[in-house]
């Protein structure tokens, strides 16, 4: 079993200055934490892998293909692989789980 607590994530995160901290690559997925600060742009170009978002705090916008939905804590998104999308309107901090379907890089 592999367990991880999102305070220590978050401090790691952080301590390693990147928006991006991958904290579990299995054979058949990944999964990250991304942080996206209040007012901030999210520099994402589509991925190779299906992912699905789970929103742990903050709010914002995300917009994949040409649908928009709010976000905030609790949401949880698909988005299939090749997909534009981004986040936007950052108005409180964000923090996201992502899961990448297969693993990402």
């Amino acid at each position: 079993m592999k367990a991880f607590r999102l305070e220590e994530l978050e401090a790691e995160r952080a301590a390693n200055d990147g928006a991006y901290l991958q904290f579990l690559r299995e054979r058949h997925m990944s999964v990250g934490l991304y942080a996206l600060d209040r007012g901030s742009a999210d520099p994402q170009q589509p991925h190779k892998q299906d992912e699905v978002y789970f929103v742990v705090s903050g709010r914002g916008s995300l917009t994949v293909g040409t649908e928009t939905t709010h976000v905030a804590r609790g949401s949880v998104v698909y988005v299939p692989a090749g997909v534009p999308h981004k986040f936007h309107h950052i108005s409180e901090d964000l923090r996201v789980m992502v899961v990448f379907s297969p693993p990402e890089g």
